[in-house]
C-alpha cells in the first residue's frame, strides 16, 4: 500500500487526508452553520481570482482578453468549476464550461443549482456526451488556459470512460492547466496515479493542502501549489491541526 506523506503543515495551515477533509466539510456545515453551497461559492470565487492573477502574471493577459475552458466533472469539484466560471465571466473573462454528462441518477443539487446560475450569468455550459468528446480538442485550441475541475478528493481509482479521454485531451492541448483542489487522476492521499492524470502548471487546493500534493513524486504534476481560503472558521482550522 502506498504511504501517505507525513507532512503536517503547508502554507502555515494543516495538511489533511481526503477523509479528514470530508469530515471538516461536514463539521463546517453541522457545527458552524456554513452550508455546502456557501463553501462552494467561496471556493469558486477564490479560484477565479487566482486564475485572473496567474493569467496576468504568467500570460500577460488582462481579464478582458482571457479565454478559459472549464472542464467540470459530475460532482462537487465540477460545481466549484461552475462557480469559478461565473466569477471569471463577472471579471470580464471569456469562460466556457464543458461538463460531463450525468449518470442515470443525474447531477447533485449543488451542481444543478450552479449550472442554472452559470447560464443565467451568460456562461456557455455544454454537456459533454461520450460521442462528443473529440470536439473538445478544437474548443481547447481557442482558449488561453484550461481549468481542471473534473475529479476531487472523493475520486478513487483510475479515471475511466469520458473523464479519461477529457484528461488526455486537456494534456494534449498544450495549454496551461490549472487544477482545482488536486490534479484529476492523482490520489489525494498519496499523490500516486495509475497512468491517466492531469499535468498542471498550478494547483489551487481548497481550504487545506491534501497529503498527496506533498509527495515528491507528485510535484511534477501539481505545479505551483496555492492553498485557498474558503471561509473555514478559526476553530475548525485549529481542529484540523490535531
Amino acid at each position: 500500500m502506498s504511504k501517505i506523506p507525513q507532512i503536517r503543515e503547508y502554507g502555515g495551515l494543516p495538511v489533511v487526508t481526503a477523509e479528514k477533509m470530508k469530515y471538516l466539510d461536514r463539521k463546517a456545515s453541522a457545527e458552524y452553520g456554513i452550508p455546502d453551497h456557501q463553501l462552494m461559492e467561496n471556493a469558486g470565487r477564490a479560484i477565479a481570482g487566482n486564475v485572473v492573477r496567474i493569467a496576468r502574471e504568467e500570460l500577460g493577459l488582462e481579464p478582458g482578453a482571457l479565454r478559459v475552458a472549464v472542464c467540470s466533472g459530475r460532482g462537487n469539484n465540477g460545481g466549484d468549476g461552475l462557480v469559478a466560471a461565473r466569477y471569471l465571466r463577472e471579471a470580464g473573462a471569456g469562460a466556457s464550461v464543458f461538463i460531463l454528462a450525468p449518470k442515470e441518477s443525474g447531477f447533485g443539487e449543488l451542481v444543478v443549482d450552479n449550472i442554472r446560475k452559470a447560464k443565467e450569468a451568460g456562461v456557455p455550459v455544454a454537456l459533454v456526451a461520450p460521442d462528443g468528446l473529440e470536439a473538445l480538442a478544437e474548443e481547447f485550441g481557442k482558449t488561453d488556459l484550461l481549468l481542471d475541475a473534473l475529479l476531487g478528493v472523493s475520486a478513487v481509482g483510475k479515471p475511466t470512460g469520458p473523464v479519461r479521454r477529457v484528461i488526455q485531451l486537456m494534456n494534449k492541448s498544450g495549454k496551461p492547466i490549472i487544477a482545482v483542489d488536486i490534479p484529476s487522476g492523482l490520489s489525494p492521499d498519496t499523490g500516486h496515479h495509475s497512468g491517466v492524470f492531469i499535468t498542471a502548471r498550478h494547483t489551487l487546493t481548497l481550504g487545506f493542502a491534501k497529503t498527496g500534493l506533498m509527495a515528491a513524486h507528485a510535484q511534477p504534476n501539481t505545479g505551483k501549489i496555492a492553498v485557498l481560503d474558503i471561509g473555514y472558521p478559526k476553530e475548525l482550522i485549529e481542529e484540523a491541526a490535531k
